[in-house]
């Protein structure tokens, strides 16, 4: 708990010199800001255990205001109620298909080409579910501040398989979870989502 409340204070910092850069007219200002940033990522660093050398070549330079990433994701149940998962690659671990949010594209059209990519399924877009701010739930501490967007969808087709960058495709379900890629999804979002969909409540939960 105390590791999450001091990355969140680190991600706030940075946000606060990223910010000040994008806005700081004189030189002045811009090295106090720079020196902000380079403190942030030390402390990222120190928390998140990962090499100062790579965060500070992933975390480029804002141009903009900064703002949270967005992370859009597919719930698709069979005609038993099992729920269709993905076993990502990178940690050899099952979530519900999704990503990062790609420009150029709305929402609803990157979760159908994402649970498509990674699943080999054609699926359509009921509503949306949740909208997560991944802060709030048991995920592990990540530098990112992320919201999670997740969308009921039917299938329409489409063979399963999983994706190239993928490891497997399959549907299980709810009281036999896989181990879960929980930087990705939890268990009680899960639950929660399977009882949205199957009970068929409508409203939206957010934060």
């Amino acid at each position: 708990m105390k590791e999450n409340q001091d990355l969140d204070l680190i991600k706030r910092v940075k946000a606060l010199a990223d910010t000040g850069l994008v806005y700081a007219e004189d030189e002045y200002n811009k090295e106090r800001y720079e020196e902000l940033r380079e403190i942030s990522l030390k402390l990222l660093s120190s928390v998140s255990s990962r090499p100062m050398s790579v965060l500070d070549n992933f975390f480029m330079p804002e141009k903009d205001y900064p703002t949270a990433k967005v992370d859009v994701r597919g719930f698709v149940l069979n005609d038993e109620n099992k729920i269709l998962m993905a076993k990502e690659s990178l940690d050899g671990k099952w979530s519900i298909p999704g990503g990062w949010a790609d420009i150029g594209y709305t929402p609803s059209e990157v979760v159908v080409k994402e649970i498509g990519e990674e699943t080999g399924l054609k699926c359509e877009v009921d509503r949306l579910m949740a909208v997560y701010d991944k802060r709030m739930h048991p995920h592990p501490p990540q530098p990112f501040y992320i919201y999670k967007l997740i969308f009921l969808c039917k299938m329409k087709g489409g063979q399963l398989k999983h994706g190239f960058d993928m490891e497997g495709a399959a549907f299980f379900p709810i009281d036999d979870l896989p181990e879960l890629s929980e930087d990705r999804i939890v268990e009680s979002q899960l639950r929660q989502l399977y009882k949205k969909a199957t009970e068929n409540d409508k409203n939206v939960y957010f934060d």
